[in-house]
């Protein structure tokens, strides 16, 4: 099995802010240690490191990390899209291996961020080298990706934490925006991140009726399961999650979602 979303972090190193003193369970060094302890006898070999930083230190500090050990299959990391010669500091990270894409960090920004015209010369050089996009957004910037994707059709997106829809309750305008994005051969949605988004008092179970609805609409080829280790703790442990999400999901569905898919997404090597 493949782990696709992980995170790693040392506060006040390699640019690292977030998180900070008042989330005291994850304020500390988050290191490769750690995390091969927690998933050890999962089943899980191989895993994704995404960054967490909007800076490139730290994006060259897990290439860093992912070339010392090939449990880690590859990075998703940051690069400022709107930067002068942004495709060259593109070129410049991806030239190190290991790079699979560039997560900007979208969802605290403007619902039409993605209408940019300033970011394209960055997006349209990650489809030529066949970079994903991974996209950290919320409900409300969905329709600015689908416009942004018209203007790049050929660029691959993954979905991070399946935009983050309202746990518990029916949400039309999450849906209808997925709905919107999955048409879409190239775009991919990550099974991940959904137990804290849950209300305080939310039972985890609550998250089901979430997962079922992506895996109706992007199917079983384009869904890709990730932890979101360690901020998953702040709600559920690694393993409890991860039983969680292989219910969700038929078992002979297993096999892409939990690895196959992410391999043949990010194009990592067998």
């Amino acid at each position: 099995m493949i782990d696709a979303h992980v995170h790693l972090w040392r506060p006040g190193l390699n640019d690292c802010t977030w998180p900070g003193p008042d989330m005291p369970a994850l304020h500390r060094d988050v290191l490769p240690e750690e995390l091969w302890a927690e998933i050890g006898e999962t089943g899980v070999s191989r895993v994704v490191l995404v960054q967490s930083q909007e800076s490139e230190a730290d994006t060259h500090w897990l290439l860093d990390l992912a070339h010392a050990d090939d449990r880690i299959a590859g990075v998703i990391g940051w690069s400022d899209f709107t930067a002068p010669a942004a495709p060259a500091r593109i070129d410049r990270v991806a030239a190190r291996g290991k790079l699979l894409g560039i997560r900007p960090m979208v969802q605290d920004r403007a619902d039409d961020w993605y209408d940019d015209p300033a970011l394209d010369p960055a997006l349209a050089h990650l489809a030529r080298r066949g970079l994903v996009l991974e996209a950290l957004v919320r409900p409300r910037h969905l329709a600015a990706l689908a416009r942004c994707l018209g203007r790049h059709p050929d660029l691959r997106v993954i979905i991070d934490h399946a935009a983050k829809p309202t746990i518990g309750e029916a949400d039309m305008f999450w849906e209808e925006a997925m709905k919107r994005l999955a048409v879409l051969p190239q775009v991919a949605c990550k099974v991940s991140g959904l137990v804290t988004e849950l209300a305080a008092d939310g039972a985890a179970v609550a998250v089901l009726p979430s997962i079922a609805r992506i895996r109706d609409l992007f199917g079983p080829e384009r869904l890709i399961w990730g932890s979101d280790w360690p901020v998953v703790t702040l709600r559920e442990s690694y393993r409890d999650w991860l039983a969680l999400a292989r219910s969700a999901i038929p078992s002979a569905e297993h096999s892409a979602v939990f690895g196959g898919n992410a391999r043949r997404i990010y194009g990592l090597p067998s």
